[in-house]
């Protein structure tokens, strides 16, 4: 049942401004610049919508502050695994985890049967 829903979810994988780079609120204008096109984009691409766009943040490098300032939910963090880490052997810094829902019912969504 999980997987048949998670072409619903896509993962923001990487998003880094430069440290010299100082422009206030450049961050959030970029971030909710994205999120409002990226479901009709993905339609358009796809050809479905999305409904939950997900990111994790390296606890010990980011604050995660411009995911915050944005209106991301921070809903946890992660064990330290990677997701290519079959046998339990591999450990990896762990990653706190934001979402940011696209659509208001998105937990009825990615719960319903297809």
């Amino acid at each position: 049942m999980r997987q048949v829903n998670l072409k619903l979810m896509t993962n923001n994988t990487r998003f880094l401004i430069l440290p010299w780079v100082v422009v206030p609120n450049l961050a959030s204008f970029i971030l909710g610049a994205c999120l409002r096109r990226l479901s009709d984009d993905w339609q358009y691409r796809y050809g479905h919508n999305l409904v939950l766009v997900e990111t994790f943040v390296d606890r010990s490098r980011f604050a995660g502050t411009c995911y915050l300032s944005a209106n991301w939910i921070k809903i946890g963090n992660t064990c330290g695994r990677s997701r290519q880490d079959r046998y339990k052997r591999l450990t990896v810094p762990v990653k706190d985890l934001y979402i940011y829902p696209l659509a208001e019912d998105f937990r009825y969504q990615l719960c319903a049967r297809v």
